[in-house]
């Protein structure tokens, strides 16, 4: 079978792990039972060594993709020369409680015919550990065991399945009105008694995830513009939400390339501190306070739980454990030849000083659109504070992470004076003790030295580095944090020089590798998801609301059939780099929300 589209797949999920559906009913990537387990199924990175999990009808038809409303159930349509077909796929959502674990994970594919008579073809051939785990398939009269040293799964199928080259295989025909569900279930290794799923029981999960879904998207307050697509990126943000820590996945896929053929690959299926940071804004303005509270407590925990040095790791497990080293599967051919295949994140042992503003900004918007910082949660942010003080002149990798060597970022410099901006501002709302004359020190000094060694006269823009002259879509953040007026004429021509530079069509580039510092890779890249919303939102603030409204319907023309987002697009419009991608999704909320309030005329329910 050939690569898919990036784009061409929509995405189920049980709050532990998510599961790529392609439109043609092939499941291509899954990691079993949680995001950062190793895959089971891999054909999106390897197609014939990574496995797949796919029904569909022999011959060629057409195929459409849709959610079922206000849902994450996915319903695959083949509208066939011999009939429709349907394939319902979700995973049932046992529990959304912190700390508790569901006694069962599993996949659910409940195949019909609507119309006419169609015959199916189904391959189930996992490669367990990214391919690196031999197993064995066992029949079993349910349907088929497939048992590694470290895992087994059970196919539970109403129809025999033949055993087939470390996989089940399966032909069979449905006429009109026939329906079928099929089921993948994570066993304990040795296990076989609970290998029994009736299709009785697969239509009650159904409904109960169907209810499920719709009653959390309830909660939201969104009643503005656009309410379809912001209510899609919210459920998508819970859907890459692992629910027993409450952290959230920055994508639950690794090294989908950011050019197709390239090197710029990257493993994203763990939380970033930044991310999870951002995060917390996006859901309070939506009025999902819960989950906020529990990104809110999984930061306070990592905020205990320091370097050496007193400084923070950049990302972590899903699980709060902290990572490795970054490895390479040699032997897979990557997306499309896109190589390397990495696993792991050798972001994790960078410096970022951007992540400080991003969780202080959280930690000062959570206190008051959410539940009052304690005084443990503040002792922590403080020791952070500290370490911002003694260290934001330093240079670091920044938000882009490059390899190319540490730099001194403007980006980071801006997000280190937000970082003591929001703890002064958080200090005085609540008291607490804090060194406010040093913290005020330092903050006006990082002020006044990103408007001196930030800015260049020369191309009238805020540049990438201190005495620069590259752009970067990074300086669009400045205004979104209250670090410069959007009307300030400084903002105003870094907005035109970004526009005039980094923008193709609506879509905008974070940078020019040729052009900024070097980022220790090789290659081009697509443009940048969240750059092309933060443009949006930019230009709403600096009051140019047509140049936004139009921009931003353009962005939302370039989703997938299904209103996702991967973190890159070329200028052609194909999804590039991991996906769907949370940043993404969490700029697109941002965008949504300031310019319909910008806009007038709808009422977004305030948090």
């Amino acid at each position: 079978m050939a690569y898919k589209s990036i784009g061409d797949y929509g995405v189920i999920g049980d709050l532990h792990t998510v599961a790529l559906v392609g439109k043609d009913g092939s499941i291509d990537w899954c990691c079993f039972p949680h995001f950062d387990s190793p895959s089971l199924f891999g054909a999106l990175l390897d197609d014939q060594r990574g496995g797949r999990f796919c029904i569909a009808p022999l011959d060629d038809g057409k195929q459409q993709q849709l959610y079922l409303p206000e849902t994450n159930v996915l319903l695959t349509r083949f509208l066939h020369q011999d009939g429709v077909a349907e394939l319902t796929d979700f995973m049932p959502v046992e529990c959304d409680e912190p700390g508790v674990s569901p006694k069962r994970h599993e996949i659910i594919r409940i195949l019909s015919v609507v119309k006419g008579k169609i015959r199916f073809r189904l391959e189930c051939r996992p490669a367990f550990n990214f391919g690196r785990d031999k197993h064995r398939v066992i029949a079993n009269p349910q349907g088929v065991r497939f048992q590694s040293p470290s895992m087994a799964i059970g196919l539970v199928s109403p129809i025999p399945l033949t055993i087939v080259e470390g996989g089940a295989e399966a032909e069979f025909t449905l006429v009109a009105g026939q329906r079928m569900s099929f089921s993948l279930e994570y066993m304990e290794v040795g296990c076989i008694e609970d290998l029994l799923v009736v299709p009785q029981a697969s239509e009650t999960a159904f409904q109960d995830t169907v209810r499920f879904w719709r009653g959390w998207l309830a909660q939201c307050r969104y009643v503005g513009r656009w309410r379809e697509m912001v209510q899609r990126s919210a459920l998508t943000l819970k859907l890459l939400t692992y629910a027993p820590s409450g952290a959230i996945v920055a994508a639950p896929t690794t090294s989908l390339p950011e050019t197709i053929g390239g090197e710029r690959n990257w493993d994203y299926r763990y939380t970033w501190i930044r991310d999870a940071a951002f995060t917390v804004y996006a859901l309070l303005r939506l009025g999902f306070s819960k989950e906020a509270g529990r990104f809110m407590q999984w930061l306070e925990t990592r905020c205990h739980d320091l370097n050496a040095d007193g400084s923070l790791q950049v990302l972590f497990g899903i699980d709060g454990r902290r990572l490795g080293s970054e490895e390479v599967l040699l032997d897979w051919d990557g997306y499309r030849g896109s190589k390397p295949v990495r696993i792991g994140n050798g972001a994790a042992h960078q410096r970022q000083l951007d992540m400080y503003g991003a969780l202080m900004d959280a930690a000062y918007l959570y206190n008051k659109h959410g539940s009052p910082i304690s005084y443990d949660s503040w002792v922590g942010l403080s020791r952070l504070l500290e370490y911002v003080c003694a260290n934001w002149d330093q240079p670091d990798e920044g938000i882009w992470e490059v390899r190319g060597g540490s730099r001194q970022f403007v980006y980071s410099k801006v997000m280190c004076w937000v970082a003591l901006d929001r703890g002064i501002r958080l200090a005085d709302k609540r008291g607490f003790p804090a060194d406010r004359v040093k913290w005020t020190e330092v903050r006006d000094r990082i002020y006044r030295e990103v408007m001196s060694r930030g800015w260049n006269p020369e191309i009238a823009s805020f540049v990438q580095e201190y005495d620069g002259d590259a752009l970067d879509a990074s300086a669009l953040i400045m205004p979104l944090v209250f670090f410069l007026s959007p009307t300030d004429p400084r903002m105003k021509t870094t907005l035109d020089r970004v526009q005039s530079r980094l923008v193709s069509d609506a879509l905008v580039f974070r940078y020019l590798p040729e052009e900024a510092a070097p980022d220790g890779l090789s290659g081009e890249e697509g443009t940048f998801t969240l750059c092309s919303f933060w443009m949006v939102e930019a230009l709403t603030r600096a009051g140019r609301l047509e140049e936004a409204r139009l921009m931003f319907e353009k962005i939302l023309s370039y989703a997938n059939h299904l209103g996702l987002y991967a973190e890159e697009l070329s200028v052609t419009g194909e999804h590039l780099g991991n996906f769907p991608q949370a940043f993404a999704h969490i700029g697109l909320i941002s965008a949504a929300y300031n310019l319909d309030r910008a806009l007038g005329s709808h009422r977004t329910a305030a948090c």
